[in-house]
């Protein structure tokens, strides 16, 4: 006969490990701290000026000279990452996104100037057509098709860039099938071998997106919908298809986008692979709790708080997420 995993009422009172912040400090299964941050940062062109976000409160995009100050102060705080979103003006939009790989784009000149000022600090950067693009998609639009492999030859060249301007960590977030493989092969080529792959591995086509979309200046900018590349969020097995598929590819980091809507996916993604696995906490969810907290809804740092212990509860290794340096002042005291 199995014996009984917990003792019968009242031998085992399980509110004695509950009734002082000690003993509950004990007993804690899963901790938070600065080591999972990545800091997602967006960068404009520009000298010495931020500019606000409306629908992100908080959050501002910076001129390259404040993102170096910003990385700065990141890496006082102890914050590991930084991850670079540049804001391209829509007269700066092409059909052939060829801004995507200039080696002096606005990404890249932000990349050198975070490793002068702050080298302890890695640099993780975005992959994707969009910001380039006047369609506003991630790949190349042919005939009203998002076509895939001539688009991840272009995703190729974007990635060649970033790693010769000094990224630490590429974050491939288009969704395009084989993208990872042709990136690692040509990184390998260019002798770029120790340049870490993250990738958008199981990313869905969320409506958690819209003040992302604010910040990068593509709000009404595209063209349809993002639904034949991205994951439709009704599915779950195909997530742990396309994590393996990039694990297999040569990524060394996946990730999970949106964040707390998919924490079942963090989950099993963790659960089968074993592998370092992220999520991120996207711009409407910082959002939702940001406004609620402004209307004293909620209690802003304890919902901060709460919600980031949740991805380490599903199995994160870390987060991307806009409280970055707010939850880190908060943990270090």
């Amino acid at each position: 006969m199995p014996m009984p995993t917990v003792a019968p009422f009242p031998a085992a009172r399980l509110r004695r490990n509950r009734r002082s912040p000690a003993l509950r400090a004990l007993v804690r299964e899963t901790a938070l701290s600065v080591d999972d941050l990545i800091w997602p940062v967006f960068v404009m062109e520009g000298k010495d000026a931020s500019h606000d976000i409306s629908s992100m409160p908080g959050v501002q995009r910076l001129t390259v000279d404040r993102v170096a100050k910003a990385a700065r102060e990141a890496q006082d705080l102890g914050i590991p990452a930084i991850c670079l979103f540049p804001y391209i003006d829509q007269g700066e939009k092409t059909e052939d996104c060829a801004g995507a790989w200039d080696p002096d784009n606005l990404s890249n000149r932000a990349i050198r100037a975070i490793k002068d000022a702050a080298p302890g600090i890695a640099v993780m950067t975005d992959i994707a057509l969009d910001p380039y693009n006047i369609n506003g998609h991630d790949g190349f639009v042919v005939d009203g098709e998002i076509v895939n492999d001539a688009t991840v030859e272009a995703l190729v060249k974007m990635a060649l860039a970033q790693a010769e301007a000094g990224a630490d960590i590429l974050g491939p977030s288009d969704m395009m099938d084989g993208r990872i493989g042709a990136i690692r092969t040509a990184l390998e080529a260019a002798g770029h071998q120790n340049v870490s792959i993250m990738s958008y591995a199981a990313k869905y086509a969320s409506a958690f997106y819209g003040p992302f979309r604010d910040a990068v200046g593509a709000s009404g900018a595209l063209k349809g919908d993002k639904n034949t590349y991205q994951m439709d969020p009704a599915n779950s097995d195909e997530a742990l298809r396309l994590v393996e598929r990039d694990l297999m590819e040569g990524a060394d980091m996946v990730m999970v986008k949106p964040g707390m809507p998919y924490l079942d996916i963090c989950r099993r993604v963790k659960d089968r692979f074993g592998a370092p696995t992220f999520a991120y906490q996207v711009s409407g969810e910082y959002a939702m709790l940001m406004a609620a907290a402004e209307n004293g809804w909620l209690d802003g740092d304890k919902v901060m708080v709460e919600s980031l212990m949740a991805f380490k509860r599903a199995g994160c290794d870390g987060i991307l997420t806009y409280f970055a340096p707010r939850l880190a002042r908060a943990l270090n005291g």
